[in-house]
Parts: structure tokens; sequence; C-alpha cells
């Protein structure tokens, strides 16, 4: 599904970490091998009739196909999520979590792709909502979209 063929005018979002760059190396403190905790993230460029943000983060990489390590709806508007804070209502993750499950791949390197949405309306889902759901309730809300992607290689 293509979310964002759904909305009529999607601004992209600018999104950083002061973790790690675009491109760049997840620390080991942000993944499984280390505390595995969610890394900071940074919003900039978003729409004036933003309420609400959602945040997936997921691994197109995985051998299974994509597997997602994380959801988060209704995220109240702000330019920065703090570090290992939850902000909004989490859904449920490809390993059958209600939390962040930072980077783990079985072997090789992979990507991890931070997507954050700026929505026009609160979502009322459940809290065992997927992936799927998340992106069926959001068609037609997006007014922006960006991307963070992060790479990590897990110890063998």
């Amino acid at each position: 599904m293509n979310l964002m063929e759904t909305s009529l005018l999607v601004r992209t979002l600018d999104i950083s970490s002061s973790a790690f760059k675009t491109g760049g190396l997840i620390p080991e403190k942000y993944t499984c091998d280390g505390q595995n905790i969610i890394p900071p993230l940074d919003i900039r460029s978003l729409p004036y009739d933003t309420r609400t943000l959602a945040l997936v983060v997921d691994d197109p990489d995985a051998p299974v196909g994509t597997w997602v390590h994380w959801l988060v709806w209704n995220i109240p508007v702000s330019l920065h999520l703090k570090e290992n804070k939850v902000h909004g209502i989490e859904g449920v993750n490809d390993f059958q979590q209600h939390h962040y499950a930072g980077p783990c791949p079985p072997s090789g390197t992979h990507r991890y792709y931070f997507k954050i949405y700026a929505l026009d309306d609160e979502l009322d889902l459940p809290a065992n909502t997927g992936k799927l759901e998340l992106e069926k309730a959001m068609k037609g809300h997006i007014l922006g979209y960006g991307e963070l992607i992060g790479i990590y290689r897990s110890s063998d």
C-alpha cells in the first residue's frame, strides 16, 4: 500500500537524530546487543495543521520480509522525541511486543527505517494494532512524511 498516494499534498519532513546520521551506523546502545533503548529523534518542517504524529520502525532486509520493530501513534506534536521515552500509544511489533525492539539482525548488515508521519487527526485504535491496521487508519490523514535510515550489523 502506498500511503502517500492517499493524500493530496504530503510535505517532506526532515528527520534526524543526535545518536546517528542518516545512512550511518546505529550505536549499539539502541540495539539488542546493547541497552535496547529508543534513540532520540528530531523532526523539522511539520505542517502547521499537524494534530498528532505516528512512528514506524522497520527492517526491510529481514530474511522473512520487512520486520516491524516499533509502532507508535497519537504522539503529541513535538520537534524532539526524547531518548528512551514513549511519546504515544504503542502497537504490536513483529516480536508480538508492545514496545521498542531495537535493531537485532540475525546475520549481515540491515537497514532500519524510522518513519515519521504528521497526521491531521488522532487515531482511535486498540493497543493490539499492527502495522497494516495502522497504515489503513492513517490513509487520508497524512500531512507530512519523513524517514531516517540507520544501519546495524549484529555481533555474531
